[in-house]
């Protein structure tokens, strides 16, 4: 089963080639970080038309990495959602193409749903059936989420943050202590050497039951609202702190802050769900501070961690061609791409 994968739902332009839901033969990525950093942001027009430019090229290097031909290919796997409408559009548009031209059938796969697999992209991760169900706490720059995953195509949401997600949360954070984008490496880097207890930030929504929109649990769910205005204040009542050597101390601080109300969830829902396994997937994965602590609570727990590699925590096209091969040798029927949708929920990976 070759499936090559397609991925621009935001800032990355990327491509691979996947074998049989696991081995990665070509692994492209294109990153427009460079584009938007003076703009402390994603542009969107600016990103679309670097997809425009960087789509075929991409494409091509991976599918020449995997030593492939097109013909060879069972299926060409695309984001459809969620994302950029106008990021989207180009990956979109692109598999169409590919799949008109060679005949090879396409198909839409939801973005979350790919972050979920990629997990299962380390060659050391054991077989999916094994670590089922699983918890994933799902981290980037757009989203905050509890899940579980009983299956390739079987998903619940049980908790997820009501504003801000933790990596927005980050980059916003960066902006105010004058730092560069994106902000979730940078306040890493400037945490280094601080106290990350030094300053008491809010960890968000820690009192009050009952339920949210959607009818989740509110202890299940997450706000970084609050923390973000802490930050604000605080600089403005000691708007002379980081020019004296203050700033490791309050980058610590702040990232911390996020952290623990991020596993403070994780820790009570994987206590209640009773799993035995949990993973951490996304962006702000690749945080070694996040990464350690994982590594803490699960030891506690008396549960197995997986956590995705560097590599696949950022968006790529390996988690997207890795997650429709695993379905469809799964009996998971997936269906050709409608449209693009900007606000695709997660229910499974046809949807």
């Amino acid at each position: 089963m070759l499936v090559l994968g397609i991925e621009s739902s935001c800032d990355e332009t990327a491509a691979a080639v996947v074998r049989d839901g696991r081995e990665v033969l070509s692994h492209v990525v294109l990153s427009q970080v460079a584009k938007h950093r003076p703009y402390g942001g994603v542009v969107p027009e600016i990103a679309s038309r670097a997809h425009v430019e960087a789509m075929a090229p991409v494409i091509n290097d991976a599918m020449e990495r995997a030593g492939v031909v097109y013909e060879e290919l069972d299926q060409i796997a695309v984001t459809h959602g969620p994302g950029l409408a106008s990021s989207l559009l180009i990956g979109v548009t692109a598999a169409k193409a590919l799949s008109l031209r060679t005949g090879v059938p396409e198909n839409g796969i939801n973005h979350l749903a790919g972050h979920l697999y990629s997990v299962f992209l380390d060659p050391d991760a054991p077989p999916m059936e094994e670590c089922l169900p699983l918890l994933v706490l799902l981290v980037t720059g757009g989203h905050t989420m509890l899940i579980r995953m009983d299956s390739v195509s079987e998903y619940t949401l049980l908790g997820q943050t009501l504003d801000d997600a933790v990596g927005e949360a980050l980059d916003k954070g960066a902006t105010l202590m004058g730092l560069g984008y994106p902000g979730g490496p940078e306040i890493e880097k400037a945490a280094q050497g601080g106290d990350p207890r030094k300053h008491p930030f809010p960890r968000g929504l820690q009192k009050g039951q009952g339920t949210v929109a959607g009818g989740l649990a509110r202890d299940r769910c997450f706000s970084f609202s609050g923390l973000k205005t802490s930050l604000l204040y605080w600089l403005r009542d000691n708007p002379d702190a980081i020019q004296n050597g203050g700033l490791p101390d309050l980058a610590a601080s702040y990232q911390e802050a996020a952290f623990d109300a991020l596993l403070d969830r994780l820790e009570r829902v994987t206590r209640e769900e009773r799993v035995q396994h949990i993973a951490c997937v996304g962006g702000v994965a690749k945080n070694r501070r996040l990464r350690s602590r994982l590594d803490e609570l699960a030891a506690t727990l008396g549960v197995k961690l997986l956590i995705a590699p560097m590599t696949y925590c950022t968006d790529n096209a390996a988690m997207i061609a890795g997650v429709a091969g695993a379905a469809t040798l799964r009996g998971q029927s997936l269906n050709p791409v409608a449209d693009v949708f900007p606000n695709l929920p997660l229910s499974s990976p046809k949807s």
